[in-house]
């Protein structure tokens, strides 16, 4: 919260951004409020080769009444664009599925691109918009769907057009 590290805490420059410190501070009133809601809590998203922390990605709490959570990320202005979002959001909703959640929600301001791309890209689709945010959704079933290839081609676009921004 005071924009500083703890003793050994690895920081890229730039971290934590204001998105961390918000998220940080949400978290902490919904512990005061609601207990700790882990494991549907907030990460921080490390770099694999000096593990640096370079931005944020988790849960804005415990799943409701239907089983559903929703996400949120981000990272600092020099980690964008080399798909760390996308790779961390993957994990984050393969997660989410293996304890059992039934859909994950995320959102977008509408001029926000970027992360609209990277929603996409992690197999998340859009649902719906309102006159600032567009609405995404994975949802997961023990039913077995026959595949869309036209959204798997557009995920697949989504991707390339992501890790090259």
């Amino acid at each position: 919260m005071a924009h500083r590290p703890g003793p050994g805490a690895l920081w890229a420059p730039e971290y934590p951004t204001d998105g961390d410190t918000a998220g940080a501070r949400h978290f902490l009133e919904h512990c005061a409020d609601s207990g700790n809601p882990q494991p549907f809590g907030a990460y921080e998203i490390r770099l694999r080769q000096d593990g640096h922390a370079i931005g944020g990605v988790g849960f804005h709490g415990a799943p409701n009444a239907e089983g559903q959570v929703t996400i949120g990320y981000g990272l600092t202005p020099a980690a964008r664009g080399k798909g760390y979002a996308s790779e961390a959001l993957r994990a984050l909703l393969e997660f989410a599925r293996d304890e059992g959640i039934a859909a994950v929600n995320g959102d977008a301001d509408l001029d926000n691109i970027a992360s609209q791309r990277v929603m996409v890209a992690a197999g998340m689709r859009f649902v719906r918009a309102d006159d600032r945010v567009k609405y995404f959704i994975v949802e997961w079933s023990d039913t077995p769907e026959v595949p869309d290839t036209t959204e798997v081609t557009y995920v697949v676009e989504a991707t390339a057009a992501t890790d090259a921004v």
